[in-house]
């Protein structure tokens, strides 16, 4: 039988605190300076413990708002042809998307190497927030060629891309190559997602080609960690 550690005793209390439903899903956990005083300890510990939690998913922190017990995880299969909202509705959940920005410009770095452009092809880049029960939880980069995609625009950008691809452009995403990593969130998403900056986060980079065999997109998805789960069946999609 192994002993355990201080910060494993921690770490159990409030693990069985939220998994006995004694703390629910979004409330806010006591501050790291009232949790170390309660567990007779030092922050230093604490915050250990409350990393520990964040990784396990079991909740989540918001930048200079506190620590909160995390909703259930969505899951998400990659390989589904589902659009976002669908894929929340499914789960019995309420999805929102906000338009950050929508914007031409010339392909340069990563957006030019995933598209396999040269750089400074021009290409549409729309950013999007998109939200669970109100949380938000992923930020969303579309990179389109604009060749392919006229007055894109103008159109309604926080509805689904993968509807309006076929309703006016009659594009139908033939196959998908999906990269997956954690790694540290940039500035202008840790905002989005009220993360501190370098803060992990899961991203998925999903380059899409239409029925032709034609290149046509990339997303580029930074999910909070605890929000997700990336579940494949890939029986479901034969």
């Amino acid at each position: 039988m192994h002993l355990q550690t201080q910060l494993g005793k921690i770490k159990t209390s409030l693990s069985d605190q939220i998994h006995s439903g004694l703390m629910v899903k979004g409330q806010k956990l006591p501050s790291e300076r009232a949790l170390s005083g309660l567990y007779s300890t030092t922050r230093i510990t604490i915050k250990d413990a409350l990393v520990a939690l964040e990784t396990e998913g079991l909740i989540y922190r918001e930048e200079r708002r506190g620590w909160y017990v995390s909703p259930p995880r969505i899951c998400y299969n990659p390989l589904s042809r589902t659009h976002f909202h669908q894929m929340i509705r499914d789960q019995q959940r309420i999805a929102a998307t906000k338009v950050i920005n929508a914007r031409k410009e010339s392909a340069q770095g990563e957006y030019a190497q995933a598209l396999k452009l040269p750089d400074m092809t021009s290409v549409y880049v729309i950013e999007r927030l998109r939200y669970i029960d109100g949380r938000a939880v992923l930020f969303v980069e579309n990179v389109l060629k604009s060749a392919l995609f006229a007055d894109i625009l103008d159109e309604n950008l926080a509805t689904s891309l993968t509807q309006l691809y076929r309703n006016k452009y009659g594009y139908e995403t033939k196959r998908s190559h999906f990269d997956v990593i954690s790694t540290s969130a940039p500035r202008h998403v840790a905002k989005a997602l009220n993360l501190a900056e370098g803060q992990s986060v899961l991203k998925i980079c999903r380059i899409n080609y239409k029925q032709d065999g034609q290149l046509m997109d990339g997303e580029f998805e930074y999910w909070r960690p605890d929000a997700v789960l990336i579940q494949i069946d890939s029986e479901a999609m034969s």
